[in-house]
């Protein structure tokens, strides 16, 4: 008489240890299969078809722990397996002391008691299934080769289906042990991978928000955040460390990157990545926010000599409290200073990349001292900009160039250009026109700047008072990089005049009217007039400066008159 019981199979697919390492998966359930406790006295013939489909990997290990006698049991829809028996002695020695170790009796040894024991009360666990597949992958036990997506044959009975470490590509994971009860009808099982998933993004200080774009003021600070997703289901891991590995352009300057690395974790594999605050002046906070733990003591980040550096997280399972936080899944933010460097690129035509990918363990048991242990995921990427502004002293007395001209030009932090194109904190720093009437502010951040003219060329006079000029860039908070081409523009007040940019290389003109000393402003193309104001009074004071001009012009007319008749 038989006795059978129904087992469910918890499915998951592991890569072989060392080459073929344990990655994790999502868990799936298989169809009920049904063993008969009957022992067995030799291999069951026969054989089953299975395939694997899926594209987590290419290739598969096959190791049979169970020979049985397999049929459907259609009105159960089912398989019954009967004359269950060991598949040699070398996976029994393998298999019972990790039964053992889980729970089954001392005194157990069947197959027909292991098979039993595994399936009563899910203890077929991912765990256990895991220790299996470790177990049996290093014992040198003869495993059976199976391409995914190709049927094979194999003999009838339980099988451990293993992906092959080398046949997963880059950003895919093997998934934890597959076990499947061939014979009967056709067996498919699709393994299913869980990936982590990284993203970059950099702090645009006038939004105060995470972009994939920014511009800034070569020099100052510029802070970058690398984001990543750790799946859930992750029950197989003992203990578990990503790998950030950056890559900047040379426009970058890495010297503060390790003094200001910080690095937060958060449970849960799905939310936002707001670890950090801004402050004020758009710059991230050293604080995390509530949910987060800072574990940037428990981290590593080390520079390379090709200009990458690696960040590398302590254990995440210990760094949220153990394993039951673990299970839903983390997300790790990285943030770091890292400002554009006096050789940086202008404009938009290549602006300042910045990428990242993501190390990742490749298996719950691989090694994760080092590199070899993990695989990674596809880079992602954020660019900085800047610009440049050339403000030239003209006169209006045919839009010559003036020089001489001193001009204090004020930051939207109250900083002051200095002679050499630095910005004084103390805001006592000035400027003078050279002999092009030039003076040029090289790599600056978009904004409002302030200029004041303390001393006008000889024969000008001087404007009173603060103008500005206020450069726009337009279109850096779009989802890609390859998106972010700002619209650059730039407008004066007069005195000032805007006259011209130039996105793709960044360049910003403006002129500066000064009139001749002792000539009417009025009659001044270009001189001042407020951009907002009672525009009938200015209409009001044209037609007035239009009467005092045609009474000159009377006066010159009759006296000349006067002449000629004599």
């Amino acid at each position: 008489m038989l006795a059978a019981i129904a087992i469910k199979i918890e499915v998951v697919a592991v890569s072989r240890p060392c080459r073929r390492l344990l990655a994790v998966a999502t868990i799936v359930t298989v169809a009920m299969v049904s063993f008969a406790m009957l022992p067995g006295a030799a291999r069951a013939a026969g054989t089953g078809t299975i395939t694997v489909g899926g594209t987590v990997a290419t290739r598969y290990d096959a190791y049979q722990l169970f020979s049985a006698t397999v049929a459907d049991d259609d009105d159960a829809d089912q398989k019954v397996a009967t004359d269950v028996t060991w598949t040699n002695d070398t996976v029994r020695q393998t298999v019972l002391p990790v039964l053992h170790d889980a729970g089954l009796d001392s005194s157990a040894s069947s197959a027909q008691e292991a098979a039993e024991w595994m399936n009563t009360d899910g203890r077929l666990t991912t765990a256990l299934t895991v220790k299996l597949a470790r177990a049996i992958c290093n014992t040198g036990v003869v495993s059976v080769a199976l391409n995914a997506g190709t049927a094979a044959e194999l003999s009838c009975g339980y099988w451990l289906i293993v992906a092959d470490d080398d046949a997963i590509a880059q950003g895919e994971a093997g998934t934890a042990p597959i076990m499947a009860l061939v014979g009967g009808s056709a067996v498919t099982v699709k393994p299913k991978a869980a990936t982590p998933k990284v993203a970059k993004h950099v702090l645009e200080d006038s939004t105060a928000a995470w972009q994939k774009a920014a511009d800034a003021t070569v020099g100052d600070d510029l802070y970058w955040r690398l984001s990543a997703t750790v799946p859930a289901g992750l029950t197989a891991y003992d203990a578990y460390a990503v790998q950030f590995v950056d890559t900047m352009s040379a426009g970058l300057d890495p010297s503060r990157v390790a003094a200001s690395m910080r690095v937060y974790v958060a449970a849960g594999a799905e939310g936002g990545f707001d670890a950090v605050s801004t402050g004020k002046d758009g710059r991230a906070g050293t604080e995390p926010a509530k949910g987060w733990t800072d574990i940037t003591a428990q981290c590593v980040t080390k520079a390379a000599a090709d200009g990458t550096f690696t960040v590398r997280t302590g254990d995440l399972i210990v760094a949220l409290g153990g394993a039951d936080a673990f299970t839903s899944g983390a997300r790790v933010v990285a943030v770091y200073d890292a400002p554009l460097a006096s050789g940086c690129n202008h404009g938009i035509a290549k602006g300042n990349p910045n990428e990242v990918y993501l190390r990742y363990p490749r298996s719950p048991f691989a090694d994760q001292s080092g590199d070899a242990g993990f695989t990674r995921t596809p880079s992602d990427d954020a660019t900085a900009y800047t610009w440049d502004l050339a403000l030239t002293k003209r006169g209006s007395d045919g839009d010559k160039p003036l020089p001489g001209a001193v001009l204090s030009i004020t930051d939207d932090r109250g900083r002051t250009l200095a002679a050499d194109g630095t910005w004084d904190a103390e805001g006592k720093a000035t400027v003078t026109t050279g002999e092009d009437g030039r003076v040029t502010v090289s790599g600056v951040d978009s904004g409002k700047l302030e200029v004041r003219e303390l001393k006008a060329p000889k024969g000008y006079t001087a404007f009173k008072g603060t103008r500005s000029v206020t450069v726009k860039a337009e279109g850096l908070d779009v989802d890609q990089v390859a998106a972010a081409k700002p619209k650059l523009t730039i407008t004066a007040e007069s005195p000032l005049r805007a006259d011209n940019a130039d996105g793709s290389t960044g360049s910003l003109e403006a002129s500066l009217i000064n009139t001749p000393t002792g000539t009417p402003p009025s009659t001044i193309t270009g001189g001042f007039m407020p951009s907002t104001g009672d525009m009938a009074m200015y209409a009001a004071a044209a037609a007035a400066v239009a009467g005092a001009a045609l009474l000159v012009v009377a006066l010159l007319i009759k006296r000349g008159g006067g002449n000629h008749a004599e």
